[in-house]
């Protein structure tokens, strides 16, 4: 079983700056690409970005490409999301989620485990 805890979401301004982490606990983050993906109200869940276990490998969504940042560090379990010129379209519900495998996909369903979500508001 892996738990995962969103945490640094809150409202900024068009053009600001926030960083997601997104800390897992329990035996099996070891080995586990890690992904974020966000809901907007009135939306479907969509795919921001993903990781593979040794941070190689990532993929955006391209409507967060050049904007934002995947990382993790593996040593203290957690995955990070850097978000920058940050637009109003980008308010949502932001998950973070444990891949089955190392699979860096922008699939949700190849996600095993997922947070309870933090919320992200960006004011115009």
């Amino acid at each position: 079983q892996v738990q995962l805890v969103e945490s640094g979401g809150g409202l900024v301004q068009a053009g600001g700056s926030l960083r997601l982490s997104c800390a897992a606990s329990g035996r099996t983050f070891s080995g586990r690409a890690m992904g974020w993906f966000r809901q907007a109200p009135g939306k479907e869940r969509e795919f921001v970005a993903t990781i593979s276990w040794s941070g190689s490998t990532t993929n955006y969504a391209d409507s967060v490409k050049g904007r934002f940042t995947i990382s993790r560090d593996n040593t203290k379990s957690t995955v990070y999301l850097q978000m920058n010129e940050m637009k109003p379209e980008d308010t949502a519900v932001y998950y973070c989620a444990a891949n089955a495998a190392n699979f860096p996909t922008s699939s949700s369903g190849s996600y095993a485990y997922w947070g309870q979500g933090t919320q992200v508001t960006v004011s115009s």
